[in-house]
């Protein structure tokens, strides 16, 4: 069976986005990992389907890069506005179904390669010995050091992610550092087992503990980020030790489309 790609990214992060609206296609895991994987497939840090839903504009199914289906990712739901947007969805709010509830996003009509998405209050940031914790719609320790670039960040992902804490379910590790009043982030992500060069939820938990804990005293009711792909921003308001209103704003554009044959990935991968 031929089916249709675009691959897209956000600061970096990259996904296999395909339109299963007509839900004519079932995605098994062992197919998810094979496209996304680096040297035998197409390649990405996920692979997210445009599905119908009653109540929403669509539905976001997100998988990750090991086929398995994955939590809320940050920049897969601005990538997937501006698919939308692209596979003929057009408008400048949207309402999408996720793994963790309904979000919102801004886009402005005619310029889709920005988008605002609105991700779900969080009200408990807890300390854990050296590290923070936070759920942003997927699980992130937060650390704070110097000299971050320096840093073997997946033999210290992996020690953290498969601890005896965290092995079950897993865990994503950020390390960050302040750097002229912008977060400097790195991320390892579960279920793509690797540093990622930017997550959505990762940035938006660093910010918000980064806000919390002091470490940086923002201009205004958003905080700036630096990541290995790019620049992000995290807008919020924070109230009586929660935190509302959190928008991360973005990049999300078209890397390339092409077609694969799902019966047989080593003979038909067209890049168009």
């Amino acid at each position: 069976m031929i089916i249709k790609f675009s691959k897209y990214q956000g600061t970096g992060n990259d996904f296999i986005m395909i339109d299963n609206r007509s839900e004519e296609h079932v995605f098994k895991g062992e197919l998810v990992a094979r496209l996304c994987h680096r040297r035998f497939g197409i390649g990405a840090d996920g692979l997210i389907l445009l599905q119908n839903h009653h109540e929403s504009d669509f539905e976001m199914i997100y998988f990750n890069s090991d086929g398995n289906l994955g939590s809320m990712c940050g920049n897969g739901g601005r990538c997937i506005v501006s698919f939308a947007n692209s596979c003929g969805i057009t408008k400048d709010e949207y309402c999408f179904k996720a793994s963790d509830g309904t979000h919102q996003a801004l886009i402005k009509r005619g310029n889709p390669d920005n988008v605002k998405l609105k991700m779900k209050d969080v009200s408990q940031i807890a300390k854990r010995v050296d590290l923070w914790f936070a759920d942003t719609g997927s699980p992130h320790v937060v650390i704070k050091m110097d000299k971050i670039d320096e840093l073997d960040l997946i033999k210290v992902g992996r020690e953290i992610r498969y601890s005896d804490e965290f092995a079950e379910e897993g865990v994503n590790v950020n390390v960050t550092e302040v750097r002229n009043s912008i977060l400097a982030v790195r991320t390892y992500e579960r279920g793509v087992e690797n540093e990622t060069f930017s997550c959505g939820t990762g940035v938006t938990a660093v910010s918000l503990i980064a806000v919390r804990n002091k470490w940086i005293i923002p201009s205004g009711n958003f905080v700036d980020i630096d990541t290995p792909g790019g620049s992000l921003r995290v807008h919020f308001k924070e109230e009586q030790n929660r935190f509302t209103d959190i928008w991360l704003e973005g990049p999300a554009a078209l890397v390339y489309t092409g077609e694969f044959d799902a019966d047989d990935l080593s003979h038909r991968i067209v890049i168009k």
